[in-house]
């Protein structure tokens, strides 16, 4: 059994590792370093209890705990989902549906344009002409779908 305060070099190595990888998830966002540094730190351990370990398996390892740490966090993940109150809050053009607005340039061969505050939007609709107020029905890509309100 090791020493749990040893200092050999493929220690040290793996404590750096693994709190090197917790530190910059802190400046990543996404949390997909923290898995890995998790597995860094099971490395840790590893090493100090098993000190004779080859360090060819101790790559091998190190991998295989990091699949397995981020298959597990996603799995969860997947299942649990992730809640939110405002399903829409980085979906700006989906938050237009339903909403009028006027026509800023005529939809010709079902194509226009109308201004929302200081942005401009490309619509696609039945031809319109230009100061026709027209309802957001849908969203396809970054263009939003009209119809005469």
């Amino acid at each position: 059994m090791g020493d749990l305060f040893d200092f050999r070099p493929v220690v040290i190595f793996w404590a750096c590792l693994a709190l090197g990888l917790i530190a910059l998830e802190t400046l990543v966002p996404g949390a997909a370093l923290i898995w890995l540094g998790l597995a860094a730190g099971a490395m840790l351990l590893l090493v100090v209890f098993v000190p004779d370990l080859p360090v060819f398996w101790q790559a091998v390892l190190f991998v295989l705990l990091s699949f397995a740490i981020v298959y597990v966090y996603w799995r969860r993940l997947r299942r649990t989902g992730i809640a939110t109150t405002q399903p829409l809050l980085n979906r700006r053009a989906a938050q237009l549906v339903g909403q009028v607005h006027v026509l800023e340039r005529a939809i010709e061969n079902g194509r226009g344009r109308i201004r929302i505050g200081d942005a401009f939007w490309q619509v696609e609709g039945p031809d319109l002409p230009e100061g026709t107020r027209v309802r957001i029905v849908g969203v396809v890509s970054t263009v939003l779908q009209v119809e005469a309100a």
